[in-house]
């Protein structure tokens, strides 16, 4: 088996370190010394920049000016985006693009996905359902009207509602299905009240009260929502295992040099002892997310479904990204809660992160029933 990175993925990794080399994680906005929400927008010039860099349409096929990538490709370039905190909308723009080009009509493909690619429409998707905790797609009804669907229910937490020019959100109809909406910012029945994040970035409540799509920006195929999803939570998963490792980075650099009696303080054997249980996740996050990222880019199968290896990269970057952080306070000692140092920064960043995910319980649980309903031989 060859687990090295083709030729083009790893020049999508040079494109972004490029681009976001010129990030400094110092300047983000902080909520431990903003109140409120820390910006009004997301980061427009760096947008700006990675639009130029043809990283906005890195997914999209060439007949929509994209490079025809994949989903390893997504979660190589989100890995660079988390080091550096960049505050883009990135990751739900580019899988509901990528969803549309999949599951979508040809009319809404041709009107949005090279504007998309080109970073002209921004494109968020609403996951969280109506508490964060029940499904996404149980939260909104869909119900068909003439030449149009008309939607009902609230997503909460939606990610840069605000500022999208279009919300993807799963609904479910009066026959069980689920259909994904494309639902603008500012349009008639549409309601959005702000939400904070545990970053300080703004979210948004979205109420829907009998708002009307049109039936060309609704997509009604089987399994688009399923796919979505996935590939929202292993992209999830990349920016955890970013963010940890460029954590894990600043506290070997802070212990190589932080001295106590005379030596290092990543000399003691307590704390290399911490740093290696921490490269231990690291290695663990980074195994099951290109697992899980495979099976999406691929559709190969397995003994068990890809939502199987979803849930498996998901129990580790939850988990793993949490441990990575509170270890990296732990080892900074006071200088860890500096605000003129950017280690808070990350904290937040990795809570939300965590949140986002859910709770490694919840998906060991779902991983049972995936094991309960596909014996292993």
């Amino acid at each position: 088996m060859d687990f090295t990175f083709t030729e083009e993925q790893q020049a999508a990794v040079e494109a972004a370190r490029a681009v976001f080399g010129g990030v400094a994680p110092d300047g983000v906005p902080s909520p431990a010394i903003t109140a409120g929400a820390v910006a009004d927008d997301f980061d427009r010039a760096l947008w700006t920049k990675l639009a130029d860099a043809d990283l906005l349409s890195l997914l999209l096929a060439a007949e929509y000016g994209g490079a025809g990538l994949d989903a390893i490709a997504l979660c190589l370039v989100l890995r660079e985006a988390a080091k550096v905190l960049a505050r883009v909308p990135w990751l739900e723009s580019s899988a509901a693009a990528v969803a549309v080009q999949a599951y979508g009509g040809e009319e809404l493909k041709a009107e949005l996905l090279a504007r998309a690619g080109r970073g002209e429409v921004v494109l968020t998707v609403a996951a969280n359902g109506r508490t964060g905790h029940d499904p996404a797609e149980l939260a909104v009804t869909a119900r068909r009207d003439g030449d149009a669907w008309v939607l009902d229910g609230v997503q909460t937490a939606v990610p840069w509602a605000e500022n999208a020019d279009f919300t993807v959100v799963p609904a479910h109809t009066g026959d069980g299905r689920t259909v994904l909406a494309l639902v603008p910012r500012v349009h008639a029945g549409v309601v959005l009240g702000e939400q904070i994040s545990t970053t300080g970035e703004r979210l948004g409540e979205l109420r829907l009260e009998s708002a009307r799509i049109t039936a060309r920006d609704v997509i009604d195929a089987d399994g688009a929502w399923e796919w979505l999803r996935e590939l929202l939570a292993t992209g999830t998963c990349a920016l955890a295992l970013g963010l940890g490792e460029r954590v894990l980075s600043m506290t070997s650099a802070y212990t190589g040099k932080r001295e106590q009696f005379g030596f290092p303080v990543a000399t003691f054997q307590a704390v290399a002892v911490q740093a290696a249980d921490r490269y231990i996740d690291l290695r663990a996050m980074e195994a099951t997310l290109w697992q899980a990222a495979w099976r999406i880019s691929t559709g190969a199968g397995g003994a068990l479904p890809a939502s199987g290896d979803v849930a498996v990269a998901k129990i580790w970057a939850s988990e793993g990204v949490r441990r990575v952080v509170q270890t990296a306070q732990h080892l900074h000692g006071g200088f860890g809660a500096d605000v003129d140092y950017p280690l808070h920064r990350y904290h937040a960043w990795a809570k939300q992160l965590e949140l986002s995910l859910g709770p490694a319980a919840a998906h060991e649980e779902a991983l049972g029933d995936l094991l309960a309903a596909h014996p292993l031989g």
